[in-house]
């Protein structure tokens, strides 16, 4: 006798009972790609009662200080400038100088891996720009110089 419901075939119980195990035993991590972008990866997890791993870490972003000495007339009346930029080891750095009461903010660039160059900007509300050549050394330590809008050029020297 028939109800009008009908067994659901083994191969496809089959397949979803696969299907079902193959897709919950994972898990997704965002990670930063190399350009500083988030990237997902896809990990299978580890049998039930295993702790998980702690994800793999990098070098952590250091935050090195930054010295700039006048080179020319027009720096000559500011003195030393005192600033940061917080290398995060992915060859971009994040840059700030404090220049003539104006917070400059801007970014630094790694434009060479094998001879560590690079550049920094960085802006002001007020209207005020620089822009600074690199090169480090170590990831702690490096040296370049800098120009600003008003014609100023400085030595920078980067870390302790």
């Amino acid at each position: 006798m028939s109800h009008g419901i009908q067994a659901p075939a083994w191969p496809t119980l089959l397949a979803l009972a696969l299907a079902v195990s193959v897709t919950s035993a994972c898990y997704v991590v965002p990670m930063a790609g190399p350009d500083g972008t988030i990237q997902y990866a896809h990990y299978p997890l580890p049998p039930v009662g295993t702790p998980l791993p702690p994800p793999a870490a990098g070098p952590a972003p250091a935050t090195l200080p930054v010295k700039l000495y006048p080179v020319n007339q027009q720096a000559t009346h500011t003195g030393v400038i005192s600033g940061n930029v917080t290398n995060m080891m992915t060859g971009k750095g994040r840059f700030i100088v404090n220049y003539l009461g104006e917070v400059l903010n801007g970014e630094a660039t790694r434009v060479s891996t094998e001879e560590k160059r690079g550049v920094a900007s960085a802006f002001s509300p007020g209207g005020m720009y620089m822009s600074c050549e690199y090169q480090m050394n170590t990831p702690y330590q490096g040296a370049g110089t800098c120009s600003f809008a008003n014609g100023a050029k400085y030595q920078m020297h980067i870390g302790n």
